[in-house]
């Protein structure tokens, strides 16, 4: 089944692209909040966030990851949700982390010592999440969700394979919506019926204040965000997922699978077509920027 990419997300962020982005207040935002029972998701990759928040635990006999952990209040529910399936928290080995936002890193903090787990990221994001989300180079600095910040993180390389027992799950660099921004790839089975998994980071080109992607004394904001872009594009990927669900249209795939079309989360162009909106709205975002310096 192929993925229509929702055209409400694209016309919000794409079209006008405002150069200042809105503070992202979670009251504004209550399904960020709204409980939400786990979720298999296809083998051993299981939804346990919130409604309207992404995080999602990998599992297997030696130990689990753990990507994402949504708003710092919700930290007991994703560890509610991660037990009603059966797993213990102290098998959690291995934390990771999208973006450095509150809404995505805030309960990170929090389930990284209820549980023992190691939090790890790529260089950018540690001292991101280090800070709490206090990032100068962070293109919405000052608007953007802070959160408890974790002091203890481990650094990985750019293109690092995180491994606990047989999980391999591989860092890619898609800065751009932050500098540490990480997009998150692996394998899950079901029999011998194996998919390529990607939790894709947000896309979305927004700023604040003089921040400007196409700042021509900054010409690597421009030209990483693109990189990612295209090494997003290229990714084997069978099922997308993304920080916020509703930006791969995650519940209504779900809806279509409960009503007996199996197969509805898997769609082999899904990552194309999440990659080609990134680039449109980078595109956008540009194009409004040079009008606004002339």
């Amino acid at each position: 089944m192929r993925i229509q990419l929702p055209g409400v997300l694209a016309a919000a962020i794409a079209i006008s692209l405002p150069l200042r982005a809105a503070p992202a207040a979670p009251d504004s935002h209550p399904a960020w909040r709204q409980p939400q029972a786990p979720q298999r998701i296809y083998g051993n990759t299981w939804y346990v966030g919130s409604r309207g928040l992404s995080a999602i635990l990998v599992t297997s006999p030696q130990g689990h990851v753990l990507i994402d952990g949504t708003l710092p209040e919700n930290a007991a529910m994703v560890e509610a949700n991660i037990r009603s399936l059966g797993f213990r928290l102290r098998d959690i080995r291995v934390i990771l982390d999208s973006h450095a936002h509150g809404d995505h890193a805030g309960a990170l903090a929090a389930i990284a010592r209820d549980s023992g787990a190691t939090v790890r990221a790529r260089a950018a994001q540690a001292r991101a999440l280090r800070e709490g989300g206090r990032d100068p180079e962070d293109p919405q600095y000052g608007d953007a969700p802070l959160f408890p910040p974790i002091r203890h993180v481990q650094v990985i390389g750019d293109e690092a394979t995180v491994h606990v027992g047989p999980l391999a799950i591989r860092a890619h660099p898609t800065p751009g919506h932050t500098p540490g921004s990480t997009t998150w790839s692996w394998t899950s089975c079901e029999g011998r019926r194996c998919l390529h998994m990607v939790y894709a980071d947000s896309l979305t080109p927004m700023a604040v204040g003089s921040y400007r992607f196409s700042d021509p004394d900054h010409p690597e904001r421009l030209a990483s965000f693109r990189r990612g872009i295209a090494t997003l594009s290229i990714l084997p990927c069978d099922i997308l997922m993304t920080p916020h669900p509703e930006a791969s249209r995650f519940w209504q795939r779900m809806t279509e699978r409960g009503q007996g079309h199996a197969d509805a989360l898997r769609d082999p162009g899904a990552c194309r077509a999440y990659a080609r909106l990134g680039g449109q709205m980078m595109d956008k975002r540009v194009a409004v920027e040079r009008e606004t310096a002339r």
